[in-house]
């Protein structure tokens, strides 16, 4: 009996062992960014090359639709900005009510990458999505711990001219991110074009946001919005987000860098596979055009 007991033991002291580092390491990041924002007088970030192990503090849950919620989070101070960069996620972690496993799931905040005190979110909440599902159950003052930050892609200013990004349903919070950091760099001239394809005109998020940007940045940003099942009498447009529909309203120029982000069967129809080119290679887009988030 003694043989089958101890390496369980040695599994769990091997378990804590692991977590007791992973947390050292977590302390060690903070510890270090802390120096270097201290000497430079920069703003703290909260989110550096490391992991970050954060656990902020849920200030207001606002609902945004039927199944949305803008949740807004507390950073460690008032002072300190989240230190992400466009394009980033950041992966959470939570223990479920009623679930045996652990839970980690990417999110993209929304809110401007470095205003100091807050980080805000926009999530969906999905029929059987564990996380999404807690997510949406928290109360002001409850916290969520967020584990590290996830990099996208480099954005660079005016790397290309203009670019296009396709977002489907939820996939609408990344390119948000990117078209926000866009707009209100002051030395970044990149033309924007959105294709948004949702299920109801509900489901449109953020819908406010791009008219504001499409009054403050005329020639510069454009909106299409496609709906697959509108409310009757609706003023926009009907369908999926399709080759037709890309052929009328895509950029023409020949740098257009194109993001993508969506469930997965539209992602799939778009981007293609090794096998079959998506319809943005039909459309005539190289491979190295097109960046899924």
């Amino acid at each position: 009996m003694s043989s089958r007991i101890l390496p369980a033991a040695r599994l769990s002291r091997g378990i804590t062992g692991v977590a007791v580092a992973g947390v050292g390491v977590g302390f060690y990041y903070m510890y270090m960014q802390n120096v270097v924002h201290a000497d430079s007088g920069a703003p703290k970030k909260a989110f550096g090359a490391g992991p970050a192990f954060l656990s902020l503090e849920l200030e207001s849950t606002e609902a945004v639709n039927h199944n949305t919620k803008r949740l807004r989070f507390k950073l460690p101070d008032p002072e300190t900005v989240s230190g992400l960069t466009l394009t980033s996620a950041l992966l959470t972690f939570a223990w479920p009510k009623g679930s045996t496993l652990p839970v980690l799931r990417p999110y993209t905040p929304i809110n401007a990458l470095d205003e100091p005190g807050a980080l805000e979110l926009l999530v969906k909440r999905y029929p059987n999505g564990k996380q999404s599902t807690h997510l949406h159950s928290l109360q002001p003052g409850d916290s969520l711990r967020f584990i590290t930050r996830i990099p996208g892609y480099n954005w660079q200013p005016n790397q290309h001219s203009e670019i296009m990004l396709i977002a489907g349903g939820a996939g609408i919070t990344p390119a948000y991110q990117l078209i926000r950091g866009i707009l209100q760099n002051p030395n970044d001239h990149t033309k924007v074009t959105l294709v948004f394809g949702v299920n109801t005109d509900d489901d449109l998020l953020l819908k406010k946001e791009f008219g504001d940007y499409e009054t403050h940045f005329p020639g510069r940003f454009k909106a299409i919005y496609t709906v697959s099942q509108p409310v009757e009498g609706s003023p926009l447009r009907k369908g999926y987000v399709t080759k037709e529909l890309l052929e009328e309203v895509a950029p023409r120029s020949g740098d257009c860098k194109v993001f993508v982000c969506g469930p997965p069967p539209m992602e799939n129809a778009l981007v293609g596979s090794r096998r079959q080119p998506g319809i943005l290679q039909e459309l005539g887009y190289r491979k190295d055009q097109i960046h899924k988030f």
